[in-house]
């Protein structure tokens, strides 16, 4: 199957690196920003175990990075336009 995604969801995923082809499924970027999205939340947390950060100021920190991934806010079937029937044959 391919998929056209749409040039907004492009433009925010080529910032985490990721350029989907059009046989990229949408389920599988997605799960590559959300490990990212992961792994950036716990190194935050980490830092702030280990007093590299003040406890002051964290949930500011955090709601940055959920920010910085409001992609993952949109739903999956947003990220794309409907399938062209003639690419799928």
């Amino acid at each position: 199957m391919a998929y056209t995604y749409h040039p907004r969801i492009l433009d925010e995923l080529g910032q985490f690196g990721l350029r989907p082809t059009p046989c990229t499924s949408p389920a599988l970027a997605k799960e590559f920003v959300n490990d990212l999205y992961r792994h950036e939340l716990r190194a935050l947390s980490a830092r702030l175990k280990s007093r590299e950060i003040p406890k002051d100021g964290y949930t500011d920190r955090v709601v940055a990075l959920r920010q910085k991934y409001f992609l993952l806010s949109i739903r999956l079937e947003l990220w794309t336009t409907k399938p062209d029937r003639a690419t799928q044959s």
